[in-house]
């Protein structure tokens, strides 16, 4: 008979080290569960005795007086007793008595009960006194489980002991030392110093204060992640209670953090851990950079909560219970607070709580002091023009938008100005569009497996590798997500824009509103165009409007009209008569900054739409705009004269100006509103020979070059720093910011006999004598009048 095979299988290495790990971790619960027995075993017999003693104290009787032994004389005495009077029998019956009353003849001093021993059990007391006591006379020592050491024999865990810190209790000794130096303060009073000595001992306490700023700063800068704990001391000197130096050790703290936010934060957003990811095991690289990064975000939220307050203090006018700050210093503290979060709103637009930054400064656009609205006005700008993709916008742009609907529209203009920043030039127009633009994408591995052989497949996997990482060097933004972005910000400041254009039409908002309406026409969308143009022409004919505002109506109309608005068959001829016609409300004193917006128009309504301008609305404008170069300044005549050169080169039949022929019948009305019929083919560009004597010298150069037919080359063309700059760039260039002019001296008033007018003083002395001679005849009122009669003097 064969002998039975053995079919248990020999473990293999790694189930025998599996099995030691169980065993292990076996024998470390079982000693843990004995130790918890054992706990609770001595607490369960140290509640039994203290039960015990209880239970005795309360049974203990209080002897009810003092009991003091007699003197045996006195008790010889006592006994002697005169019982001649009693009989025998009465004297034992006495006696039995006196032996049952135990009460009665029983000492009250013992402490031992009546019936002590007919008790059949022992007290509790001797019963735990026999017991032997298990007392722990040294607490228990922390062990710590070392990596466990591998031999032939299994697995040996390895301890080592917890050192114990031994704390010295000093409290006692301390409260006695503190009581002392109350008493001696008290005892002795404190000197009293004079102003100087004050000052000095101010200064040297600011200057110690400065130091320690100074050594927490650097110390952080120099190893952020290993000092992040001094950022909370720094921090905590935000609350500096000496109310000699509160004031300027919290601003000093409150700039200094902010520069150090500004280094130490990381580019990216700090997002708070998953439990998973908490409960998972990583690298000390990793988990020293969790703790920074943790550590960052809340003292930064902290920081942040600290300038929060500060703005509210001073907005509440409230004082703190320990009178640390006076009211006046708040606003002071305000002011830096708003400043740093200015700062930290446009340096980190990318990092935690920006949000909660946008909310708090939005308000503050709107705020009563001047200092304060225009850094957020400053600090929101800023953020506009940097940021190119639109992200921190929309949410600015939001808040805004709720802002002055909440508000009902009584917010400062510059609210809606800081939104002209905006950098938008592009919007999804149409969803068709992106399914025409071609995208790129890579091949499928089914696609290079039936169209590639082995060898291309090689090579096509080595390329889209490169460019895969070409897109990650380059980390260009997505154009659709900057498109999608951009027409939702566009959305939201249209709808706030219509709302004041409907609700609010006698806001002071409405010259912002026309302005941002001109600066973003081109992408309205194609559906409003008709509804805001006729509210755009209601806003002129109302005569609500200024000057300027009326012409932002005009521009926003143009621009409109200049992008999608090519495919509508509109004629906006009224918008050319409202320019037309208001052009003489310009002079040298107070519109003239409003030149630049009617270079803008013209630039718009002549150049860009030169296809639909007729040759006698050319004409009528180059003659009004080259009577109206004599009544401005410089800068002005330069910018409007630099116009009437390209309407020469965008029109070429409009030289016959240049010539004194006529051309047709009529003549020239120059106080005709329309354009259209003032005939102005029939008059010549006198003004230019005057222009030619003015005392700036460019402006001299512009009005030769016109004589001579704005020609491109040769003797009578301007050179590159002239020609090659739009009129708006050369009125701004030549702009005379450092003078000033009295509107009421530069406004045009009734002249008398003999008075000269204002742009007289260039003309040369013949010209004056007959200007002189001839306009006064009559009163001039106004540039029209001196046009008119001007043009007879000429004649």
């Amino acid at each position: 008979m064969k002998p039975r095979r053995n079919t248990k299988q020999v473990p293999s290495f790694r189930k025998l080290l599996k099995t030691s790990k169980l065993k292990l971790e076996n024998k470390l619960k079982n000693k843990q569960y004995k130790q918890q027995s054992t706990v609770k075993k001595y607490r369960k017999e140290q509640r039994k005795l203290r039960q015990a003693v209880k239970d005795a104290a309360a049974k203990t009787p209080v002897p009810l007086e003092d009991y003091k032994k007699r003197h045996p004389e006195r008790e010889e005495e006592e006994t002697a007793l005169p019982l001649d009077m009693m009989d025998e029998d009465d004297l034992k019956l006495m006696e039995e008595l006196a032996q049952k009353a135990s009460f009665v003849t029983r000492d009250l001093s013992s402490s031992e009960p009546v019936h002590a021993k007919k008790r059949k059990h022992e007290t509790v007391i001797e019963k735990y006194e026999k017991m032997p006591r298990r007392m722990q006379t040294e607490p228990e020592k922390e062990l710590i489980h070392l990596l466990p050491i591998k031999d032939k024999c299994g697995i040996i865990p390895q301890t080592m002991e917890k050192p114990v810190v031994q704390e010295e209790e000093e409290d006692e000794e301390g409260e006695v030392e503190a009581a002392a130096l109350v008493t001696q303060a008290v005892e002795e009073p404190l000197p009293v110093l004079t102003t100087e000595e004050l000052l000095v001992h101010r200064r040297e306490k600011l200057q110690e204060k400065k130091m320690h700023i100074a050594a927490l700063a650097s110390a952080i800068l120099a190893d952020p992640e290993n000092n992040i704990k001094k950022l909370k001391e720094l921090r905590s000197m935000l609350m500096e209670q000496d109310p000699n130096v509160a004031v300027i050790v919290r601003k000093l703290v409150m700039v200094s953090l902010m520069e150090i936010f500004k280094d130490i934060t990381p580019s990216y957003k700090i997002r708070p851990l998953t439990e998973s990811e908490k409960n998972t095991k990583v690298r000390k690289e990793t988990q020293k950079l969790r703790e920074f990064e943790e550590g960052l975000v809340s003292q930064y939220k902290f920081y942040l909560e600290n300038l929060e307050q500060s703005v509210k203090d001073w907005k509440q006018r409230k004082l703190k219970k320990s009178n640390v700050i006076s009211l006046k210093a708040y606003k002071g503290l305000a002011e830096v607070a708003v400043k740093c979060l200015c700062e930290l709103l446009v340096s980190l637009p990318h990092f935690n709580f920006h949000n909660n930054i946008i909310v708090l400064i939005v308000p503050l656009m709107n705020d009563a002091s001047k200092q304060i609205s225009e850094m957020c006005c400053d600090a929101v700008k800023n953020l506009f023009k940097q940021d190119k993709l639109g992200v921190a916008s929309i949410g600015v742009v939001k808040v805004i938008s709720g802002l002055v609907k909440s508000r009902n529209y009584d917010v400062r203009p510059e609210v809606l100005m800081s939104l002209l920043n905006l950098r938008i030039k592009e919007i999804e127009v149409k969803k068709d569009a992106e399914d025409i633009a071609p995208k790129k994408r890579f091949m499928s591995y089914k696609e290079k497996r039936r169209n590639l052989s082995r060898m291309q497949r090689k090579w096509k996997k080595a390329e889209e590798k490169l460019e895969r990482e070409l897109l990650e060097v380059e980390a260009s933004e997505s154009t659709e997500k900057k498109l999608k972005l951009h027409t939702e910000i566009l959305n939201i400041v249209f709808l706030t824009y219509f709302r004041i254009l409907k609700k609010a039409q006698k806001s002071p908002l409405l010259p912002a509103v026309l302005e941002g309406l001109a600066r973003f026409a081109h992408l309205i969308n194609l559906e409003f165009f008709d509804d805001l143009l006729v509210v755009l022409h209601s806003l002129i004919m109302s005569e609500v409007l200024n000057h300027r505002e009326s012409l932002h109506c005009v521009l926003s109309a143009f621009y409109i009209l200049s992008g999608q608005g090519d495919v509508l068959n509109i004629d906006p001829l009224k918008f050319y008569t409202h320019i037309y016609k208001t052009l003489f409300k310009l002079h040298a004193g107070a519109t003239n900054d409003d030149v630049a917006i009617v270079l803008q128009c013209l630039d718009v309504m002549l150049t860009k739409r030169r296809k639909q301008v007729s040759q006698q609305r050319a004409l009528a404008f180059m003659k009004r705009l080259s009577t109206l170069a004599l009544h401005v300044l410089p800068n002005s005549s330069i910018g409007i004269m630099a116009t009437n050169r390209t309407l020469m080169h965008t029109f070429p039949k409009t030289d016959l100006l240049l010539d004194n022929e006529s051309q047709g019948s009529g003549i020239y009305l120059p106080e005709l509103e329309e354009p259209e019929y003032c005939n102005a083919q029939n008059t010549a560009l006198w003004e230019l020979h005057v222009l030619r004597r003015h005392y700036h010298p460019v402006v001299q150069k512009f009005a030769a070059h016109l004589v001579a037919g704005a020609p491109s080359e040769g003797s009578g063309a301007l050179g590159p720093e002239l020609s090659r700059r739009s009129p708006a760039e050369l009125f701004e260039a030549y702009s005379m910011k450092g003078m000033t002019f009295n509107p009421q001296i530069a406004s045009v008033t009734p002249r008398k006999k003999g008075e000269i007018l204002r742009g007289e003083s260039f003309l040369n002395e013949d010209l004056r004598e007959l200007f002189q001679t001839e306009l006064g005849k009559a009163a001039v009122q106004g540039p029209l009048d001196f046009a008119k009669h001007l043009n007879a003097a000429v004649s």
